[in-house]
C-alpha cells in the first residue's frame, strides 16, 4: 500500500480523501493557489505545496505544477477527486511516465469513456441504447443550427470535455441554439481548456439516474445501486438520494449489469459512473460516463457501507476487490443536499465573501461499514445519520474562482421518509451566515409534494418555480407552531430583560401571559400558561401547543419541541421580537402585547425604492459583454448583457420594452451586487 498520496484538487473533496487516506494510515499531500493558502484541505493535510496564482488554469489544472509537487514531496499516488484533471489523460500518461500511481482508471479508459462524444461512439457499437444525437466536432454556430433542426428541438448543447454543468445549454429553436453554441463553447475552453461541442436530443419529462460502478484490474467489477439525481439546476444536480423512488429491481439490475459490461468493454478500473437518462416507463439510455468519482458517492456509501475512496486506492495499489456482486446490500435511505454560495432570491446567481458563521448540524455516524464482503458490526438500523462533507470553516472566504459548492449535507435513515425528515431539521439546524445560499430552497424541496412522492424529473424546479425563488409560505399549522414557539421564546426574554435591569422581587417577576404573535401576514393573540417544564400556548379559537426547549437569550438557534415534535429554528433579534428562519421561510415574528398589536396595526408599510428602470447587477461578477448602446430600443427577453461569475457566462435580458439611457459599465469591469449596469428612459 502507498505510504503518501497527493491530491490534486481542493475543497469538500480535497477534505474528504484526506479522512479516508488518515484511516488507513497513508500520508497526505495538499496542493493550493494563492486564494486557497488558508483552506481547510491545506490545514488537514501532512503536506502541502504551493502551485500557483488563483485561476484554475494556472495552477490546479496546469500538469507542470502539480507533477513538480509530487516530484517535492515524493508522494506515490494522486488522487484526483473530481473536476479539473481527474479525467484529463495527459495527466495520466504523464503520471504514468513519472512512476506515480493514478488512483483512477487507466488512460485508455479515460480516453475512451471519459470524452462524451468517443463514450457515445463506443456505447452503440456495444449496443447500448443512446439518446439520439450529433457526435462529430461542431464548427460553428451556423452548422449547430443545421443540427438542431435535423435532430429536433429540444437539443442539449454539451461540452464534449465537461462536467458538473458547465458547458451545457438547452435550446428550444434556432436562436437559442446559435446562443448557446457559443456560450457552451466559452464556458468549456473556461472551464476545461477544450471548446469542443455536441449536440443530442433533449429528452423531455426525464429522470436522471446514474450507476455506481467499481473495478479492479484482475477483471473483477460490480455495480453499488443507483443514485436518483433528477433534481437539478441548469444541468447541475442540487439534490441526490439512493435508492431511486422510481426504480424496480429488475430495472436497476438491467441498469447496473449494462454498465458493468460497458465499464469491462474499455478495460475500466477504480470507480466510476454511468449516468443514464429513465423515461416514464423505465426505459433507459446511455448518456455518458465519468471516468471519476461523483459529487454525489456519499449517498451510495451510506447505503452499502463501502467507502469508494478507499476502494479506488487499493484498486490503484493492484488489490484484488474484496467485495462481490452478491455482498453488495442497499441499507435504507439516503438523501444529499449540495449547499451552494448562490442566492435563491436572486435567481440563485453565485454569492462570494467571508463566512462570517459556519456551522453546521453534529454528524452522526451511519453505522458499521462492508469490508471483505462482511458488515463489521449489524447492518445500519434505528437511528439517523448525519453526514456532511465540507471543505470550508468559520472565518474563511468563497473565492469567485472556483466552483461556489459548500458543502454536500447528507442524510440516512431506514425509510426515504425518515432520511427526508431527518434532512429537513438538519437543514433547519445548519447556520451560515456571510454570503448568498441556497439553504431555504433546499427546505422548500424537502417539503414539497412532488419531491416527497418521489414524482420528479429533471424539469422539475423548471417546472415547479418557473420565477425563481421568493421564499417559502408555511402552512397555519406550521406557524401556529412558530407562534408558539416565539411566544415562549419572549416570555423567557422578557423575564431575562427584567432580571438584567434588577425589577424584580425574590428574583421573580411576573411578566405577562397575553400576547398578540405577527408573521407572515397573520396575527395570533396567544395566551401562556407556563410551568418549570415548558409551556402551554393557547390560541384565540380554543387550540393549543405545547412548548418546551432549552433555548435562552442571545443563542441563534432554538431548538424546541412542540406537542412532542421537534421544531429548530434559526432565530434573530429584532425590534420587538425575533427574526426566525426554519423550513425555507425567512420571517420576521413580533410578539405585542394587545395594546400595542392594535397600534402596529395603524402603521404605514414602508415601501422598497423603485429601481424598474435599472439593470443591476445580480451578483459579484465581470462584465463580459455589452450587447446594446445608448438610444437603443430593447424588446422583452433581448440580451443587455453578460456576467462571468463562478466560470459560468450568465446572460441578463429585458424584462420589458424600453430605451437605453446610460451604460455605467463596459467589457471588463468588476461589479458587486446591485452595481447599476445600464438605466433606462
Amino acid at each position: 500500500m502507498f505510504n503518501k498520496i497527493l491530491i490534486a484538487n481542493r475543497g469538500e473533496i480535497a477534505c474528504r480523501v484526506i479522512k479516508t487516506a488518515r484511516k488507513m494510515g497513508i500520508q497526505t499531500v495538499a496542493i493550493y493557489s494563492d486564494a486557497d493558502k488558508n483552506a481547510l484541505h491545506v490545514q488537514m493535510a501532512d503536506e502541502a505545496v504551493h502551485i500557483g496564482p488563483p485561476p484554475a488554469n494556472q495552477s490546479y489544472i496546469v500538469i507542470d505544477n502539480v507533477m513538480r509537487a509530487i516530484k517535492e514531496t515524493g508522494a506515490e499516488a494522486v488522487h484526483p477527486g473530481y473536476g479539473f484533471l481527474s479525467e484529463n489523460s495527459k495527466f495520466a500518461e504523464a503520471l504514468e511516465a513519472a512512476g506515480v500511481a493514478f488512483v483512477g482508471p487507466p488512460k485508455g479508459a479515460i480516453e475512451a469513456m471519459g470524452d462524451k462524444i468517443t463514450s457515445k461512439k463506443i456505447a452503440q457499437e456495444a449496443e447500448v441504447s443512446t439518446v439520439p444525437g450529433y457526435m462529430g466536432l461542431i464548427e460553428d454556430a451556423d452548422e449547430a443550427v443545421k443540427i438542431s433542426n435535423e435532430i429536433g428541438y429540444p437539443v442539449m448543447i454539451k461540452a464534449s470535455a465537461g462536467g458538473g454543468g458547465k458547458g451545457m445549454r438547452i435550446a428550444w429553436n434556432d436562436e437559442e441554439a446559435r446562443e448557446g453554441f457559443q456560450s457552451s463553447k466559452n464556458e468549456a475552453a473556461s472551464s476545461f481548456g477544450d471548446d469542443r461541442i455536441f449536440i443530442e436530443k433533449f429528452v423531455t419529462q426525464p429522470r436522471h439516474i446514474e450507476i455506481q460502478v467499481l473495478c479492479d484490474a484482475h477483471g473483477n467489477g460490480i455495480y453499488l445501486g443507483e443514485r436518483e439525481c433528477s433534481i437539478q439546476r441548469r444541468n447541475q444536480k442540487v439534490v441526490e438520494e439512493a435508492p431511486s423512488p422510481f426504480l424496480d429491481e429488475a430495472t436497476r439490475k438491467a441498469m447496473g449489469e449494462q454498465a458493468v459490461a460497458l465499464a469491462k468493454a474499455v478495460g475500466y478500473t477504480s470507480a466510476g459512473t454511468v449516468e443514464f437518462i429513465v423515461d416514464g416507463q423505465k426505459n433507459f439510455y446511455f448518456l455518458e460516463m465519468n471516468t471519476r468519482l461523483q459529487v454525489e458517492h456519499p449517498v451510495t456509501e451510506l447505503i452499502t457501507g463501502v467507502d469508494l475512496v478507499e476502494q479506488m486506492i487499493r484498486v490503484a495499489g493492484g488489490e484484488k476487490l474484496s467485495i462481490t456482486q452478491a455482498d453488495v446490500k442497499l441499507n435504507g435511505w439516503a438523501i444529499e443536499n449540495r449547499l451552494y454560495a448562490e442566492d435563491p432570491y436572486r435567481n440563485f446567481l453565485p454569492s462570494i465573501g467571508r463566512l462570517s458563521m459556519y456551522r453546521p448540524p453534529a454528524e452522526i455516524a451511519a453505522g458499521p461499514l462492508l469490508r471483505n464482503g462482511k458488515w463489521q458490526g449489524e447492518a445500519p438500523e434505528g437511528p439517523t445519520a448525519v453526514r456532511n462533507d465540507t471543505g470550508v470553516y468559520e472565518g474563511g472566504e468563497i473565492s469567485m474562482y472556483y466552483d461556489p459548492m459548500i458543502a454536500k449535507l447528507c442524510t440516512w435513515a431506514p425509510t426515504r421518509e425518515e432520511a427526508i425528515e431527518a434532512m429537513r431539521i438538519a437543514l433547519d439546524s445548519f447556520e451560515l451566515e456571510g454570503i448568498g445560499h441556497n439553504l431555504p430552497f433546499l427546505s422548500a424541496v424537502m417539503d414539497h409534494p412532488k419531491f416527497i412522492t418521489g414524482d420528479i424529473t429533471t424539469a422539475f424546479i423548471a417546472e415547479e418555480y418557473p420565477d425563481g425563488f421568493d421564499g417559502v409560505e408555511l402552512p397555519e399549522l406550521t406557524l401556529r407552531r412558530i407562534a408558539a414557539s416565539a411566544a415562549a421564546m419572549h416570555r423567557v426574554a422578557e423575564i431575562r430583560r427584567t432580571r438584567v435591569s434588577g425589577r424584580m422581587d425574590n428574583h421573580e417577576r411576573r411578566v405577562g401571559t397575553d400576547w398578540v404573535v405577527s408573521l407572515q401576514g397573520e396575527s395570533f393573540p396567544v395566551t401562556i400558561a407556563a410551568d418549570h417544564d415548558g409551556s402551554t400556548v393557547t390560541f384565540s379559537d380554543g387550540s393549543s401547543h405545547r412548548v418546551t426547549g432549552a433555548w435562552t437569550p442571545g443563542d441563534s438557534l432554538a431548538e424546541m419541541t412542540v406537542d412532542g415534535e421537534p421544531l429548530v429554528l434559526k432565530v434573530g433579534k429584532i425590534t420587538g421580537g425575533f427574526r426566525i428562519r426554519s423550513r425555507g421561510a425567512d420571517l420576521k415574528v413580533h410578539v405585542r402585547t394587545p395594546r400595542q398589536a392594535e397600534l402596529a396595526a395603524l402603521m404605514p408599510e414602508k415601501l422598497p425604492p423603485d429601481t424598474s428602470k435599472m439593470l443591476l447587477c445580480p451578483m459579484p461578477g465581470l462584465i463580459v459583454k455589452v450587447d446594446v448602446e445608448v438610444g437603443q430600443e430593447v424588446q422583452e427577453g433581448q440580451a443587455l448583457c453578460t456576467v462571468e461569475a463562478m466560470k459560468m457566462e450568465n446572460i441578463l435580458r429585458a424584462e420589458k420594452r424600453a430605451v437605453v439611457s446610460k451604460i455605467n459599465a463596459g467589457p471588463g469591469d468588476s461589479l458587486a451586487v446591485d452595481d447599476v449596469i445600464m438605466e433606462f428612459e
